[in-house]
């Protein structure tokens, strides 16, 4: 089969190489499945680059999840399991963790609605506890993480505020329900969610950027608000101030998805049955703004890690159904 080969760390550009390869053996309790499609996470940029929290020995395939079909033609959403990731034709993954693919969702939006979404919804709901009538402010809300967080606000009732970099992000904030969006290129963003919210501040926010997008964010948080911390694709982590915390009654969330799948699989599936919920009620839906083929991966890659691009971009390898 083919397969995207990472050989030494660095750029998604430089270092992944289109190679022939043998598909993978299933070990026990695995399952082969034939990728329909495989969606890119900036995680994927983070292994390349030998920057992600999980290591994979050299030589590995990125790819964190995928839609796919097994051998009994099951259509199924899947983590594959490292160093065998889903930039290739097959993948090896954790039959006990399969997830049926929603028939609403085509297989780029399917591959599309997992790690994202059930990030957002745990983030959101979990973790924030966010209400209808609140405030949600996202970072990055026209890209992957950010779109699902703006759908799943909405989706709850909450009034969302999209913060983007350009006009372009900021017309598919826009498009994807934003009551606000700011352009934290051409607009103070700070004040921009104090006159939006009457001076009160935002009640949740979601942060998968950090960096200044952390530090403007507790600037303008409302009081016994909630900051939930899901990523850093700024590449700073933040040192937050506790005393500032203290003096403006705030909290700070940290949220790490993966681990639910080990110490709480039933939430998963609980909350991957309430995506699907959404949408089959087209209240939410993946915003996908490119589909590649396979040899186009890691370019595609690359414009994820270097943030130019909006929505997801997602792999449809040669001959999979689309």
């Amino acid at each position: 089969m083919q397969a995207w080969r990472v050989h030494r760390n660095g750029e998604p550009s430089e270092v992944m190489r289109l190679e022939e390869t043998d598909r993978p053996t299933p070990g026990d309790g695995q399952v082969l499945i034939e990728v329909l499609a495989a969606n890119i996470n900036f995680p994927d940029a983070l292994l390349c680059r030998g920057q992600y929290q999980v290591r994979p020995p050299l030589p590995f395939t990125p790819g964190v999840e995928i839609c796919g079909r097994t051998a009994d033609g099951r259509r199924v959403l899947a983590t594959p399991a490292l160093p065998n990731g889903g930039f290739a034709e097959y993948v090896v993954a954790d039959g006990a963790a399969l997830l049926p693919a929603p028939d609403t969702l085509d297989d780029a939006e399917a591959a599309a609605l997992h790690i994202g979404y059930q990030t957002g919804w745990f983030g959101l709901h979990r973790r924030a506890h966010l209400r209808a009538g609140e405030t949600l402010l996202v970072h990055a809300a026209a890209g992957g993480v950010g779109s699902a967080a703006v759908q799943l606000g909405k989706a709850a009732g909450a009034t969302v505020i999209g913060v983007v970099g350009g006009p372009d992000k900021a017309r598919t904030a826009a498009g994807l329900g934003c009551d606000l969006v700011i352009d934290r290129h051409s607009e103070d963003i700070v004040a921009a969610v104090k006159e939006a919210t009457g001076g009160r501040g935002a009640d949740v926010v979601y942060d998968p950027v950090g960096g200044d997008a952390y530090a403007k964010s507790v600037k303008c948080v409302a009081f016994e608000g909630r900051v939930i911390v899901v990523g850093f694709a700024s590449g700073v982590i933040p040192a937050p101030a506790l005393n500032h915390a203290l003096v403006k009654n705030y909290s700070i969330v940290g949220l790490h998805w993966g681990l639910y799948n080990t110490k709480d699989p039933a939430a998963v599936r609980a909350c991957h049955d309430e995506l699907t919920r959404l949408a089959a009620q087209g209240a939410v839906k993946p915003l996908i703004s490119e589909r590649v083929a396979l040899a186009g991966a890691a370019d595609a890659v690359q414009r994820v890690a270097d943030g130019t691009s909006t929505g997801r971009i997602v792999v449809l390898p040669s001959g999979a159904a689309r």
